[in-house]
């Protein structure tokens, strides 16, 4: 979609190249580098449903429609793995999205410097293959009622195509945007936290186009979005291009000045980055920060109904004594939460990288941590008032930073290793989310039983955990304040980098770099956004038409 208006060179270095390589990917004189994020949220807005699968829990646990269909409550999760005569359990579905996130870190962890080495272009095509391929395979595993197989599917494979979609853009934006690193790297990662928006909504949509008989429509949805997704993002991947060794911005210097002495002006390798401190430091800056925010994403929709109850519809009625029928508004209105804050996890991606530019990395964090400690503790004493809009209010400020710490650290990263290997590098950071997805929800869900168990009422059974997330974000506060500029000693020599340029296929001076990408942005670059903001559009005034009931 972004190849309008650009100019292929021949490939470098003398060799024979394939239509996937990174030489055929360097941008001509007339390619434009506004071209570059609407290709990297073609990808992201794809694989960002990952969010949005809880949208399937629920129909996948009826596929069964006879009366009796429902597994015995005795029976293990192994049971469910491989029967086909009852039903799944929704805690068994779930664990789709747990393995989505740890083979997420996983296969960006492993195969971050090969993606260095392949390009964007190539990484892009995997991704699109594996992600696919995970829903054609989790469509098959849900039309032969065999769990083990979505499992595979869309949990493994899946989540391998999540993890080298989630980084194939990273390196490539922050080269091609040098003076605006974190609004580049908030463009793309807007997107995987909008994919939702745009999926879910279809999703539902689909399935019930297709639901027949007692059908819920599940296999043939997988399949009609592994087909779109197919097109969206192979656009995506055709659309990348990566600038020339040495290309900037026209007029545009690096800064001289000692007031960034957070950014570096060489490069790290990820063979040393990893066994700095400064990494194990912003490992534990995203960690503890996604760990806070993915708990109260996680659980957003039962806190809101169990802390407020029969509030929300304006009677003083805790939720255990409420009537089926208002239970039902209730679910509709915490639904409409739900959907309010994926909006601000998306545009908080935007936002906050966006604004790290001007205040720089480090003090972005800062102030996510410090903000954050004072909101999650006021997150109580909301409740305790029946503070509903103040509540929601606290709760979408909280997503929009959990949101914004994921966009704003490949910039940091960049800051601190230098931009050479900060795609490999950010793969390998991406473990500290692996981690985060499985601490988050195990810590607000167990904590919340554990009250529960204990007596406490049911509109304060989050207080604790809500002071103990504060904790957490305390501990990412210390962690930000360890993170300074990288020791001489693991910087690469003029040698080093000569040779790593060499294996990712990269001229050390290439004579394009004074004349490439210096097209004007004209229609190929607006209808390259059109393709991406369309779907966004909608996405967003769908979360915003679910959002409204809570105003009603």
């Amino acid at each position: 979609m972004s190849t309008i208006g650009s100019t292929v060179p021949p490939p470098a270095l003398g060799r024979d190249t394939g239509i996937l390589d990174k030489e055929r990917t360097v941008a001509g004189p007339g390619f434009n580098r506004w071209l570059v994020p609407p290709a990297a949220l073609a990808i992201h807005l794809c694989i960002g449903m990952a969010y949005g699968f809880s949208v399937f829990w629920l129909p996948m646990s009826k596929l069964l429609a006879t009366p009796d269909a429902a597994c015995p409550k005795s029976s293990s999760w192994t049971a469910d793995l491989f029967t086909s005569t009852c039903n799944w359990s929704v805690a068994s579905e779930t664990f789709t999205f747990t393995l989505f996130i740890v083979c997420l870190g996983l296969a960006a962890a492993l195969w971050g410097g090969w993606l260095e080495r392949a390009g964007p272009r190539k990484a892009g095509v995997v991704s699109a293959l594996c992600w696919c391929g995970g829903l054609v395979l989790g469509a098959i595993g849900v039309h032969l009622h065999q769990l083990w197989i979505v499992w595979l599917g869309t949990g493994v494979l899946g989540g391998i195509g999540l993890g080298l979609g989630y980084i194939s853009p990273v390196s490539t934006l922050i080269k091609w945007f040098p003076d605006r690193r974190g609004m580049a790297t908030g463009f793309a990662i807007m997107g995987f936290g909008g994919g939702a928006m745009i999926g879910a909504p279809l999703a539902a949509m689909l399935m019930k186009h297709f639901a027949a008989d007692g059908d819920p429509g599940v296999w043939q949805t997988f399949l009609v979005l592994a087909a779109l997704y197919f097109v969206f993002m192979m656009g995506g991947a055709f659309g990348y291009r990566v600038p020339p060794n040495g290309w900037k911005p026209a007029g545009w210097n690096p800064p001289t000045s000692a007031g960034s002495a957070m950014i570096t002006r060489r490069h790290v390798h990820l063979s040393k980055a990893w066994k700095t401190p400064q990494f194990w430091a912003i490992w534990g800056v995203l960690c503890l920060n996604v760990s806070a925010g993915i708990g109260v994403l996680a659980m957003a929709s039962p806190m809101f109904q169990e802390v407020f109850g029969g509030k929300l519809l304006g009677v003083d009625t805790a939720s255990a004594g409420l009537t089926p029928e208002q239970k039902v508004t209730i679910a509709a209105i915490a639904a409409g939460l739900v959907g309010l804050l994926s909006l601000f996890n998306s545009l908080g991606r935007l936002f906050w990288a966006s604004l790290s530019d001007k205040l720089g990395r480090k003090n972005t964090y800062y102030v996510f941590f410090l903000l954050g400690i004072v909101l999650y503790c006021l997150l109580p004493t909301f409740g305790h008032l029946g503070a509903v809009l103040l509540f929601v209010a606290t709760a979408c400020l909280i997503l929009s930073m959990y949101g914004g710490g994921f966009a704003t650290v490949p910039a940091y990263l960049a800051d601190i290793f230098g931009t050479q290997m900060v795609g490999a590098i950010h793969g390998r950071l991406l473990t500290a989310w692996s981690a985060a997805g499985v601490i988050g929800p195990l810590l607000i869900a167990n904590l919340r039983d554990f009250e529960k168990a204990q007596g406490v009422p049911g509109n304060l059974v989050y207080d604790v955990t809500l002071y103990i997330l504060a904790l957490l974000l305390l501990g990412g506060l210390i962690c930000n304040f360890l993170v300074k500029p990288v020791a001489e000693k693991y910087q690469m020599t003029d040698a080093e980098l000569q040779a790593e340029r060499s294996l990712a296929h990269e001229m050390t001076a290439d004579p394009r770099a004074d004349t490439a990408a210096r097209g004007s942005a004209g229609i190929g670059t607006a209808l390259a956004w059109l393709a991406v903001g369309i779907p966004f559009i909608w996405g967003l005034w769908t979360a915003l038409q679910k959002a409204a009931v809570l105003v009603h």
